[in-house]
């Protein structure tokens, strides 16, 4: 198995053609390995999302190529893009996607179920997943039963409980207070260097940004600059920071 999770060659995007055509990407190119945290930067419209969309296949390029644990994503069918998402790319959104009706137990497990794991490997992973962000004893409340930060612990959780090696944050924090968006930054610091998988955090917090091990800024839909963070960079929030 190839040790690039992900590669973007010389990658494109446009939307539309003629005059009214607008490109999103303009040849960017970026590998990430096993166990990097990398942070996505830039106004909006810079290409941020587009660049996940093309990640996970749910968009193809204009041109260049992307390539996800070595294979072109342009060159799968839909059955194997499909598995692609189910199996080593996992979404964390900013308004948590959890099923109002599910318990954060069930929908830690929701992908599991959709994968067709037996009982006892869903309930073993739906436990050492939450047992993992400290929530064992949330494990039976549903989502209005639960704070802002908790809620999106569960989304990492069920990030977590699949076996996926890519691991997709768009604005994860950006429905927090400061003091919850740190806790979720932190646990998503910890994924990469305690599983391996890597992370792709899209946020337009520099203090956020600053929790990766590189800091990419898009602007017009090029990459225009590229920091590599030392630990030191990171600067836990004080109280006063705290609103």
């Amino acid at each position: 198995m190839t040790a690039q999770l992900v590669t973007l060659r010389n990658v494109s995007k446009r939307y539309g053609e003629g005059e009214r055509a607008v490109w999103a990407l303009r040849d960017v190119s970026l590998v990430m390995e096993p166990g990097e945290f990398v942070s996505l930067m830039g106004p909006s419209g810079s290409g941020k999302s587009s660049l996940l969309n093309l990640i996970a296949g749910l968009d193809l390029p204009t041109s260049g190529e992307v390539l996800v644990e070595g294979r072109r994503v342009s060159a799968l069918s839909d059955r194997d893009l499909s598995l692609m998402r189910r199996h080593t790319i996992a979404f964390i959104f900013q308004f948590f996607n959890l099923l109002p009706t599910l318990t954060a137990a069930e929908n830690v497990a929701v992908p599991l179920r959709a994968d067709g794991r037996p009982r006892a490997e869903i309930a073993e992973r739906v436990a050492r997943a939450l047992a993992g962000v400290g929530l064992t004893e949330r494990a039976r409340h549903y989502p209005n039963e639960l704070s802002g930060g908790e809620m999106q612990r569960v989304a990492i959780a069920r990030a977590l409980a699949t076996d996926a090696r890519v691991i997709l944050a768009d604005e994860p924090t950006g429905n927090l207070d400061s003091a919850r968006g740190e806790e979720i930054l932190e646990l998503l610091r910890r994924v990469p260097e305690r599983e391996g998988r890597a992370v792709i955090l899209v946020t337009h917090d520099v203090r956020a940004a600053g929790y990766a091990d590189r800091m990419i800024t898009l602007r017009d839909g090029r990459i225009v600059d590229e920091i590599r963070a030392e630990p030191a960079r990171v600067i836990p929030l004080r109280r006063s920071d705290q609103s």
